[in-house]
């Protein structure tokens, strides 16, 4: 009996190992479901707002070529187009769209930038942000659209 001592302390030993391995599996595949996660909610959140754009796009068409001629959106600025007391012309409700919604992209998404161009009647809206939150602007998504007005 005695050259057996110490075994089952040795099993117990190997058991806590497998264990902690185990564990430590578990809690890097959760921060891998976590990572992914978000990445799919910034791609929702980009789809949702190119196709806020090209919805406020399709309410004012008068007004189509101002939202390509105050680029880049950043340059845009709040004007008091919701107000019934004030006249509001195509352009200052393209421009009042264009500062609401690249203030969104900011805010929403990390170092979100919102662009817009236009290749004859083809408007193309692209989104890019920085999904690992990492600085550098490799390898960075985005969602791109195109529609017709």
């Amino acid at each position: 009996m005695k050259k057996n001592t110490g075994f089952t302390l040795i099993e117990v030993l190997i058991a806590m190992l497998v264990l902690a391995v185990g564990l430590l599996g578990l809690a890097g595949m959760q921060a891998t479901s976590l990572k992914n996660n978000q990445s799919a909610y910034n791609r929702s959140r980009a789809t949702q707002l190119a196709y806020d754009l090209a919805d406020r796009m399709r309410a004012n068409v008068v007004g189509k070529s101002s939202y390509t001629a105050i680029l880049p959106s950043s340059a845009a600025t709040q004007t008091d187009c919701l107000t019934v007391t004030t006249t509001c012309t195509v352009a200052d409700m393209a421009q009042n769209d264009l500062f609401e919604w690249n203030s969104t992209v900011n805010s929403s998404l990390p170092s979100g930038i919102g662009t817009i161009s236009v290749s004859g009647s083809i408007y193309t809206i692209r989104i890019t942000w920085d999904d690992d939150q990492d600085g550098n602007d490799t390898n960075n998504p985005n969602f791109q659209t195109s529609f017709q007005l």
